[in-house]
């Protein structure tokens, strides 16, 4: 297999993780995976930038964020949405253990949505992507103090909004 087949391979098998940093950023499973999608054409149509060797992850990661802000901004201009809510987040039924376990999760996306985007980033990427400091601070372009401060703060408002801290 060819390191460009290798990468491509690779990419693929990171689009969960993707997926859910894109939520994370967008509050939308809809929006996230319009997102998901610009962020891998990106990434695809850009092989020849990644280097070799180095954290894919974090590349892409970078790519997908930097696609949520163009499209943010985008958003502003033009006043629009990708889809509408009711597009079909709703779709089949679980048992009763499953329905709580997505009111627990939904009550954490609820939080993640109301932190301030830095925040969110930070905590999206360490928290529920398990990249180092280091790895996240790469991919958000910023100093490792400013991305532990942020996850900090973040983690903090979350403890509040979730009722795990007083």
């Amino acid at each position: 297999m060819s390191a460009a087949e290798q990468t491509r391979s690779d990419i693929v098998a990171m689009l969960p993780r993707l997926r859910r940093f894109a939520r994370a950023l967008t509050g939308s499973l809809a929006d996230a995976d319009d997102i998901v999608q610009i962020a891998v054409e990106r990434a695809l149509m850009r092989m020849d930038q990644y280097q070799q060797g180095t954290r894919l992850e974090s590349w892409l990661f970078s790519i997908t964020r930097n696609a949520w802000i163009d499209e943010a901004r985008s958003r502003t201009r033009r006043g629009k949405v990708f889809a509408p809510v009711e597009a079909g987040e709703h779709v089949g039924h679980g048992g009763e253990a499953e329905v709580h376990a997505k009111l627990e999760a939904d009550d954490v996306w609820t939080a993640m949505r109301k932190l301030p985007e830095e925040q969110r980033e930070a905590v999206a990427l360490v928290c529920v992507e398990g990249l180092a400091y280091r790895e996240a601070a790469e991919a958000l372009d910023i100093p490792i103090g400013t991305l532990t401060s942020r996850l900090a703060r973040g983690r903090e408002a979350l403890q509040i909004m979730l009722g795990g801290a007083k």
